[in-house]
């Protein structure tokens, strides 16, 4: 009997390549592996990746796209193409999630929330003949989610995505990971992430983890399992992470993972200011104290660890003056990696929904202004200066942030900090792929709009 075709997609903005520019800054669709790997053996699966080559059309019986808010206009725009031949599409990922009933009027169907549980439904469904317009199920529980197939991701990428965990206490003001994971920290169990570590190819791994440490003492002990075991086994993966800032605050938790291979830890530091901390909502930087991450920094280098610290430009209490002091400061500061972004309000947060009842959205030719929404251009109106000065003020930024001389310094003083090599090298590397980001030349929403 010949096999049915899953064709599973994952498409890329096609206005900003962002951080596609670069093989060593794209990123894992780790949804499609897994939902592979719930497909059962009898369709055979392909994963097309717009990460690596545009998209071309083949044949399908079913076809599934995911996509974050950048991405969506253009997965819409493939599901035409196969629903135009009369082949089945269904929409999943963060931004479908959000708005299930805009991404309705592209797709067959529309998976919300995660996808483990109702995806073997969905393929059940398919076959009777009885394919539902929505699917939605609880969060799931990590350890029934299977290995995903690695085998399936293009060879390209430099980096394996490793999941541990899922979901957030927190309610940060720009973040849509409650509303999507929830407010729950779930927990792999650290066997399963072990074997799944040992049977990727890649040297070097990200794991994609909000918060690789967790909160709470369950969640560090989870941490310390994983490190250990990585240690124990002799894995010899160098690898980076998301960290909340207390975990400047744990030694013996640095030490570890020092010794199992991390060599950056990207931390939302969000701002120095704490009335832009309040503005967003980021309790747990107001509770350390603005004052405390010079230690902090300090304390994440002497284990070897770079610090990727990401900040954000264009919060409520933001002026031109301010942002020119957060430049400044982050010029002057030991943090080695600048992720530095443009307020963008994602549906599903409580930024979106608030300056949406503001009024305050400016890139509202929905679907397709969709593709503004990547965290480069300015999509909303600041309170404080108009959206030009607010584009002006990244521009400017940028310049001083990612320039060749700055990235230099940034490299010797990671080197002196570190004092490692491998280390330094990495933060090299990460600091040109955010430069590709932000010299990308493009004609953007916020250039246009800098005069209107």
């Amino acid at each position: 009997m010949k096999k049915k075709t899953l064709i599973l997609i994952n498409p890329a903005n096609k206005h900003r390549k962002g951080f596609l520019l670069r093989n060593e800054s794209r990123q894992v669709p780790l949804a499609l592996g897994i939902l592979a790997a719930l497909t059962p053996s009898e369709w055979k699966v392909i994963i097309l990746d717009e990460n690596f080559k545009s998209f071309r059309y083949r044949d399908a019986d079913l076809v599934g796209i995911t996509s974050f808010t950048s991405t969506v206009s253009r997965a819409y725009e493939i599901a035409a193409l196969y629903r135009e031949k009369g082949i089945p599409v269904v929409l999943g990922g963060i931004h479908v999630s959000a708005l299930p009933d805009e991404a309705l009027h592209y797709a067959d169907a529309v998976v919300i929330g995660e996808a483990e549980e109702s995806w073997p439904k969905l393929l059940e469904d398919f076959e009777n003949s009885a394919l539902k317009k929505k699917y939605e199920s609880g969060f799931v529980d990590l350890d029934s989610i299977p290995v995903p197939r690695h085998d399936l991701f293009h060879p390209g990428y430099f980096f394996a995505s490793i999941q541990t965990s899922r979901g957030c206490p927190h309610q940060c003001d720009f973040c849509s990971v409650p509303s999507f994971n929830g407010h729950k920290y779930r927990m792999r169990k650290i066997g399963k992430v072990l074997e799944e570590i040992r049977q990727v190819k890649n040297k070097l791994l990200y794991f994609v983890d909000d918060n690789i440490i967790g909160y709470g003492s369950q969640a560090e002990a989870h941490a310390v399992e994983l490190f250990e075991g990585m240690i124990q086994m002799n894995l010899k993966k160098e690898w980076f992470a998301q960290a909340s800032l207390d975990i400047a605050q744990k030694p013996h938790l640095l030490k570890l993972a020092a010794k199992a291979g991390c060599r950056m830890l990207l931390i939302g530091i969000e701002a120095e200011s704490e009335a832009a901390l309040t503005d967003s909502n980021k309790k747990l930087n107001l509770k350390i104290g603005t004052s405390q991450y010079a230690k902090a920094f300090r304390e994440i280098h002497k284990h070897g660890i770079a610090v990727l610290g990401a900040f954000i430009y264009g919060m409520d209490s933001d002026t031109p003056e301010a942002l020119h002091a957060r430049t400044k400061y982050i010029l002057n500061s030991s943090v080695d990696v600048v992720q530095a972004s443009v307020m963008t309000p994602l549906p599903g947060t409580r930024l979106f929904n608030r300056l949406k009842e503001e009024n305050r959205l400016l890139a509202t030719n929905t679907p397709q202004a969709w593709e503004y929404f990547h965290f480069s251009d300015v999509v909303f109106k600041p309170l404080h200066m108009n959206p030009g000065e607010l584009a002006g003020e990244m521009d400017w930024a940028y310049s001083k942030l990612l320039n060749k001389n700055t990235l230099r310094k940034k490299f010797l003083r990671t080197l002196w900090n570190t004092r490692s090599i491998r280390t330094a090298l990495w933060v090299w590397n990460s600091n040109l792929n955010y430069r590709s980001v932000a010299f990308e030349k493009a004609t953007t929403f916020q250039y246009t709009d800098r005069h209107g």
